[in-house]
C-alpha cells in the first residue's frame, strides 16, 4: 500500500521502470519511507513490503555505522550475495530507493544510474509533498544556482542514539 498519491506513485514507477531499461541487469526496483512504507516499486516478485521493511532496518544500522565510524551522513548501501546484488540509496531525507540486481551487472553504471533516479525521485516526493527539499536550489534542479542538479541527496535525518548496554 503506497503513502503517496497515485499520481506521484505513477510519477515514481516510471522513473523506477526507466532505471531499469538504463540498466537491464536490474531484477527489482524499490521506493520506500525511511520507516520501511512502499511508496512505489517495479518488481515481477510480490516481496515489496518485506523488501521495504528490511531496507529500513538496514537503513538504521547502516546510519549507525555511517556515523559511527566518522563517514558522515548516510548516502548509499550495497550488498553482495551469491546470487546478486541489493543496492539502497537516500532519495531525499524521507525516501530510499532500493534496487536488486544480477550478479553481472556493472556496480559502477548501477551506482551512477541509481544516484540520478534516487535524486528524481526525491524531487518527485518533495513535490507531492508540497515543498522544496533541503537540497534543492533556486532553480529547481538538486543543488545551489549553477551546480546542475549534480550533488547528492541529502542524508536522511539521523537515529537516535542507542540505549546502553546493561552488564550482565
Amino acid at each position: 500500500m503506497s503513502t503517496v498519491p497515485p499520481e506521484a506513485e505513477a510519477e515514481i514507477v516510471a522513473e523506477l521502470r526507466r532505471l531499469r531499461a538504463r540498466v537491464p541487469q536490474l531484477t527489482g526496483a524499490l521506493a520506500a519511507s525511511a520507516d520501511g512504507l512502499v511508496l512505489a516499486q517495479d518488481s515481477a516478485a510480490a516481496e515489496g513490503e518485506t523488501v521495504a521493511a528490511l531496507t529500513a532496518a538496514a537503513l538504521g544500522v547502516a546510519q549507525r555505522l555511517s556515523d559511527s565510524t566518522g563517514q558522515g551522513g548516510f548516502r548509499e548501501l550495497l550488498v553482495r550475495g551469491e546470487h546478486g546484488y541489493v543496492a539502497t540509496y537516500a532519495a531525499g531525507e524521507a525516501a530510499v530507493l532500493t534496487l536488486t540486481a544480477e550478479t553481472r551487472v556493472n556496480v559502477g553504471r548501477l551506482h551512477l544510474e541509481a544516484r540520478r533516479s534516487s535524486l528524481r525521485i526525491a524531487e518527485l516526493i518533495d513535490h507531492t509533498l508540497g515543498r522544496r527539499g533541503a537540497g534543492t536550489g533556486p532553480d529547481g534542479s538538486a543543488g545551489p544556482a549553477g551546480s546542475g542538479g549534480n550533488l547528492p541527496a541529502p542524508p536522511l535525518p539521523p537515529l537516535p542514539p542507542a540505549p546502553p548496554v546493561l552488564p550482565a
